[in-house]
């Protein structure tokens, strides 16, 4: 019963949130600089033919109007059709979404065990040159921006070295590049979190009693660190994947990987509402569940922490 209201309070807060969302989004984008008739027309074309674009689109509308109207909408499980390409956005989006989700596996695939290895490495040299270096990169990997990184990326293993297709959406050899850059941040941020974690746990008083007890250091760090300090590793692989699955707006882009980051940058450059709008709402829902699946991994590795209430 517990875990029915649970989901029932989660269900409520989505669509509080949702509509929430979907007012600020489509505020923002009504206050856009700029008109979508023209972006489609062009500013040659004559006044009527604009303003019949206008009223097809329904932009002729007092806001109010064409809030209630996305509403009843996105209640129907509609996002409404792209204003260049006249296809549904949910259509568009079910097609990118699975190139965004093939990049993401593979990045976080990337980042979770470099960044946990890096993070239990520099917390098992805490105080000597070697953890002081581990750390030092971690900072700096967190620091630098995903544009700069891609393109070093792209300069030296495809220009150079030649090894991979410097842009374009393809087979393995077009992922790997774009999965590498996305995963660098992630792997100093586990990296950096992993240590802090692990640090906090090694100072733990039942730690030592493991070590007094003659018990393996693998099996300490394996089992008795490791699994207390997995929490907050959790959190932040979970925001990652979800990020990921928004799609990587800067490393799609960079690369041309036809997925949703870089099919909301062409909506958003184009004016193109119904793609902005469905693209965030797609990405809000993408959070809401990646989160839900983070609360129950949370049940699963520590039984303390209670993921629904009375």
């Amino acid at each position: 019963m517990d875990f029915v209201l649970y989901l029932g309070k989660k269900f409520l807060l989505t669509v509080i949130l949702l509509l929430g969302i979907a007012l600020i989004t489509f505020s923002l984008t009504k206050a856009l600089p700029g008109d979508p008739a023209l972006a489609l027309v062009g500013q040659r074309a004559s006044p009527a033919t604009i303003a019949a674009i206008r009223k097809q689109i329904g932009a002729d509308k007092p806001f109010l109007v064409q809030y209630v109207d996305y509403v009843k909408m996105i209640s129907r499980g509609e996002l409404g059709r792209s204003y260049f390409t006249r296809r549904e956005v949910l259509d568009e989006l079910k097609q990118k979404f699975p190139n965004t989700m093939r990049l993401a596996l593979l990045a976080m695939a990337l980042a979770l065990p470099a960044g946990l290895a890096l993070g239990f490495w520099a917390a098992m040299e805490r105080g000597r040159p070697l953890g002081e270096a581990l750390n030092s990169i971690s900072i700096v990997g967190i620091s630098v921006p995903v544009f700069f990184s891609g393109l070093l990326i792209m300069l030296f293993a495809s220009l150079e070295l030649k090894l991979f297709p410097p842009a374009g959406t393809g087979g393995a050899e077009f992922l790997i590049l774009p999965a590498i850059t996305l995963s660098l941040p992630s792997i100093a941020t586990l990296s950096k979190v992993s240590r802090t974690s692990a640090l906090e746990v090694m100072g733990l008083p039942f730690i030592k009693t493991a070590r007094a007890k003659g018990i393996s250091e693998f099996r300490v760090i394996a089992v008795h660190i490791f699994r207390n300090a997995i929490i907050p590793i959790v959190t932040v692989a979970g925001l990652d994947f979800g990020s990921y699955l928004n799609g990587a707006v800067l490393t799609e882009t960079i690369f041309g990987w036809d997925g949703i980051g870089r099919y909301s940058v062409e909506g958003v450059m184009r004016r193109d509402y119904p793609v902005v709008l469905g693209t965030v709402l797609a990405g809000t829902v993408t959070f809401i569940v990646i989160n839900m699946l983070v609360d129950i991994a949370y049940h699963v590795l520590d039984p303390r922490v209670r993921v629904y209430g009375r």
